[in-house]
């Protein structure tokens, strides 16, 4: 699996581990701040934001970063790395306009699932017309509708 890509042209170190992608954080918090010293900005981050700091000690529903090798220009490292939820909850620190439009999208989520939680049929629409973007047939969405959670329809691909 390739372990680097692109955002914003920039390269950001992934690992593939525990079935989830985990990013370098210092590349992300590059990228989202244009920081020459990603390390201080972060460590700035968290000086100012207690809660951060509280989540990147573990706990507080979050997986805590975790120090995973990669094959670096020095050799072999350990770097910081963080899953997905954890990146989330970072940008929601970071006072830059690159951050925005994350935490524009993280809002209008949040809002929906509201939404999906007060109108399970609105989770329902949503699901099929994803499918549907992703070139599924009608009749493959609406068996995968009829067979979610089903004991029955264990192992025919239509279950997670």
């Amino acid at each position: 699996m390739n372990n680097l890509v692109l955002f914003e042209e920039q390269q950001v170190r992934r690992v593939w581990h525990d079935e989830a992608w985990w990013f370098v954080i210092v590349d992300v918090v590059a990228v989202l701040t244009d920081s020459v010293d990603p390390s201080q900005y972060l460590k700035r981050i968290r000086q100012r934001d207690p809660q951060l700091n509280d989540v990147f000690k573990g706990g507080v529903q979050f997986v805590p970063p975790l120090a995973l090798p990669f094959d670096t220009p020095g050799g072999r490292q350990k770097l910081k790395c963080w899953n997905i939820a954890g990146f989330l909850r970072l940008i929601q620190s970071i006072p830059s306009p690159k951050a925005e439009p994350f935490k524009r999208w993280l809002a209008r989520v949040g809002y929906e699932r509201l939404q999906e939680i007060e109108n399970p049929e609105l989770a329902s629409r949503r699901m099929k017309e994803i499918y549907r973007q992703k070139g599924y047939s009608e009749a493959w969405i609406e068996s995968r509708r009829d067979c979610a959670g089903a004991p029955a329809c264990r192992g025919t691909g239509l279950t997670s």
